[in-house]
This record gives structure tokens, sequence and C-alpha cells, in this order.
């Protein structure tokens, strides 16, 4: 008495890939970045032009862009967001 044990699996096991790092609006970089240049654009607005203005204020937005887009550089450089490009079925 022989028994056939040839079983075939439906399960399809996907890759595991990475994308460079996390998006970027996923991030607490990019929510202190807007919140910190939309103060400094409140505070040019709300200050006396002689002490800041509206190029002081725009200069530092520059700056504060600068540091975040160097920030996200950093950060994609050595970091990785792992999914599963796995194949779903529908077994109805």
């Amino acid at each position: 008495m022989s028994s056939n044990t040839n079983t075939t699996s439906d399960h399809t096991t996907g890759r595991r890939i990475s994308t460079e790092t996390k998006s970027s609006y996923k991030t607490t970089e990019l929510v202190a970045y807007v919140v910190v240049a939309l103060a400094v654009l409140i505070a040019a607005a709300l200050t006396d032009a002689s002490d800041f203005g509206p190029q002081e204020a725009w200069f530092y937005v520059t700056l504060l862009t600068i540091g975040y887009m160097i920030s996200r550089g950093l950060a994609k450089s050595g970091s990785r967001d792992f999914y599963d490009d796995a194949v779903h079925r529908d077994d109805r």
C-alpha cells in the first residue's frame, strides 16, 4: 500500500523589495519644515519691516529649504524602507 503525497501548494512567495527611504510626506522632517517656514513668513508679516522684513524672511526660508534637502539626502543615503512584492490571489 503506497500513498501518493504529491501535493502542490498554491502559495506564492513574494520578493522582499526596498525603497531608499520613506516618502517625504511620511516623515516629521516635512512637518517641521513647513511649520517653521510658515512661522518665519508670519513673523515677517507681523513685525516691522525695518526689524525683520520680507527679504530676511525669504533668506531664512531658503536656508531652511537647503537644510531640509540636505537632511532628506542624508536620510536616503543609508536607510531602507522594506515592503513585500507578494502576488495576492482571490480564493473564492
